[in-house]
């Protein structure tokens, strides 16, 4: 009997387009075996996006934590999760100057759910969304209104894998509301030039995740002002730098 999180994985690649031969590469097992998880089963292969959705499988465990985290992070920069429709969307906004952020968020949804990501062009953005009936159970922190006129609180289960993987949680959140730059300094004529981060939200509750995260990895930080938050000791920069680094 093999462990329910390699059906799960295999169930998700065969769903998101691979074929039979090549699932079966992947998860190294017979064809034959995978071949039964992913076409001889009596109920239909619709059923596709809740065997994706780790939190309605009986591990309930992400098959890419990593992935979760960083996608949990730029869903509370930048992203919506629009379930008015007949089905939900997850929407989350990136700048076009930002080709590697793009590949890298559509990356994320489908290693978390997606079977299909859509990229919407707007002036001076892009849209990376997907639909899927789940995403409402990966993100139970969407509602009405604006994230920074409700409350924002991690459920247990979230907390756990962010606090395993605080780094991708706050390469989501620095790739979405926040930046890496050159900070232009003049001290008595002469003008110092260092690297810097700053993450801006206007939520608190955001923001202290942000803080939370930070203080997981053992990185100083200060705010300097109400809505942003600033990186910018050496070391403090360098021990981002090993989690975030400059968008692309």
């Amino acid at each position: 009997m093999h462990p329910p999180e390699i059906r799960a994985r295999a169930r998700t690649l065969y769903l998101s387009g691979a074929t039979v031969a090549e699932v079966a590469r992947s998860v190294r097992l017979p064809y034959r075996t995978v071949w039964h998880w992913c076409r001889d089963r009596p109920e239909p292969l619709v059923e596709g996006t809740a065997v994706r959705c780790f939190r309605c499988r009986h591990d309930e465990n992400p098959t890419d934590p990593a992935a979760y985290a960083y996608l949990l992070g730029l869903y509370l920069g930048d992203g919506h999760l629009v379930t008015s429709a007949r089905v939900p969307v997850l929407r989350i906004s990136c700048s076009r100057s930002w080709p590697g952020l793009i590949d890298a968020c559509d990356a994320a949804m489908r290693a978390v759910l997606a079977a299909r990501v859509q990229r919407v062009r707007h002036p001076g953005w892009i849209s990376v969304q997907s639909y899927g009936t789940h995403w409402p159970c990966l993100l139970p922190q969407h509602g009405p209104g604006k994230k920074h006129e409700r409350p924002i609180v991690l459920a247990d289960w979230q907390r756990e894998i962010v606090t395993a993987h605080a780094g991708s949680f706050l390469r989501g959140l620095f790739h979405s509301d926040g930046a890496r730059f050159a900070n232009r300094v003049r001290v008595r004529g002469k003008v110092y030039v260092y690297p810097r981060y700053m993450f801006v939200n206007e939520s608190s509750d955001i923001m202290g995740l942000c803080q939370w995260a930070l203080d997981l990895l053992g990185i100083p930080w200060r705010m300097n002002r109400r809505n942003s938050l600033s990186v910018a000791r050496r070391d403090a920069v360098a021990a981002l730098d090993r989690h975030v680094g400059p968008k692309s």
